[in-house]
């Protein structure tokens, strides 16, 4: 009995061992079970694509020029980390919401000149084209890199919410007009598109600006609407067909380059790691440079060959008043706050350097 009682004990504890095996072994499947689908997440979490989506000012066809080669080379090189899509003027919000949508988060980020996306800030009127701070497109790097603007843009963008990443020259500013201009007699009463400063400083020459979507301008040009354009260079004009609906290129210009910048929601930027910061940066260098050699090129070839309009020229000596009120312009926008004072201060500070260094980089 003593034997049997023993191997029944015996038996009993055999089948409690296996009981406790069998439950732990369920146990460990289970949890093993429940940690899979989360192991296999972990790796698609890490690895998901950043998606940006940025507007610029620029319509399709000047895009392709001005923003889409650098998009497209990041995009390419950012592979499966990050994508930017990007959209043209107006396609997802006006022009003039641009710095209110990136600010928001609606839109990750812009290219844009600070006047055109009404950008709340000091330095919004410099942006663009503002008259004769510049006469080549190289002056535009050369006072944002060596003459402090970079910092000052920083600083002002900083305040509300919005990375300054890097400004560059467009073209220079002409009239394409339906009539010819051959003194500043015949912009008086001219309906013209343009930018909001320069339209602010055109007006004392009886110039009336009008303000449209991008998109609109060749149609209010054909239907009377519009006079004229004052906007872009000759490049411009014929990339994006404003030469077929304009008879005449006024060669005199009130500035030598549009200067505009990339801009990032703060946030955005700041989330981004260190190597695809850097990426972009590069990217955007490598659209200020595209843009140099297009433009300089473009302006010269279109002038010599282009056969679309006629060319006139106000004579130097006329011209020389649009310049003289550029300076009192100057002035005017440095009363109105210490930041403004401080960009024009550095303006007529640069311009004295080249005007003493000679040619080639002024001509008297």
């Amino acid at each position: 009995m003593d034997y049997e009682r023993e191997n029944a004990a015996n038996g009993a504890h055999e089948n409690r061992n296996k009981e406790i095996e069998m439950t732990t072994r369920r146990k460990f499947l289970a949890g093993a079970a429940a940690a899979a689908p989360a192991a296999l997440a972990a790796p698609a979490i890490a690895q998901s694509k950043i998606r940006w989506r940025m507007q610029t000012y620029a319509g399709p066809a000047l895009a392709e020029h001005v923003v889409k080669p650098a998009i497209d080379s990041f995009n390419k090189i950012a592979g499966d980390e990050m994508e930017i899509e990007l959209f043209y003027a107006d396609q997802l919000v006006p022009t003039s919401e641009l710095f209110r949508a990136m600010q928001s988060g609606t839109i990750d980020a812009v290219q844009s000149d600070d006047d055109s996306m009404a950008s709340p800030t000091e330095v919004t009127v410099f942006g663009g084209y503002f008259p004769f701070a510049s006469r080549y497109s190289l002056d535009v790097p050369v006072l944002f890199n060596q003459y402090g603007l970079n910092e000052i843009w920083d600083a002002e963008y900083s305040k509300v919410g919005v990375k300054h990443l890097s400004a560059g020259a467009w073209d220079p500013c002409h009239f394409a007009t339906k009539e010819p201009i051959n003194s500043l007699a015949d912009l008086q009463g001219k309906r013209v598109f343009t930018f909001p400063t320069a339209g602010r400083f055109l007006t004392q020459f009886g110039v009336v600006p009008v303000t449209l979507p991008w998109e609109d301008i060749e149609v209010a040009v054909q239907t009377g609407e519009l006079d004229g354009i004052a906007w872009s260079g000759i490049t411009e004009d014929y990339t994006v067909g404003w030469a077929d609906v304009t008879d005449y290129f006024l060669t005199n210009n009130i500035s030598g380059a549009w200067a505009g910048s990339f801009f990032a929601n703060m946030d955005r930027w700041n989330s981004l790691s260190p190597r695809l910061q850097e990426l972009l940066k590069l990217t955007m260098d490598s659209s200020h440079y595209y843009r140099q050699w297009w433009y300089w090129g473009g302006e010269a070839a279109l002038r010599v060959n282009g056969t679309k309009m006629k060319l006139t020229t106000i004579p130097d000596a006329e011209w020389q008043q649009v310049e003289d009120a550029a300076i009192r312009f100057w002035d005017e926008i440095a009363a109105e706050s210490e930041v403004k004072a401080k960009v024009v201060s550095i303006f007529k500070q640069y311009n004295e350097v080249m005007a003493k260094a000679g040619r080639p980089y002024r001509y008297a």
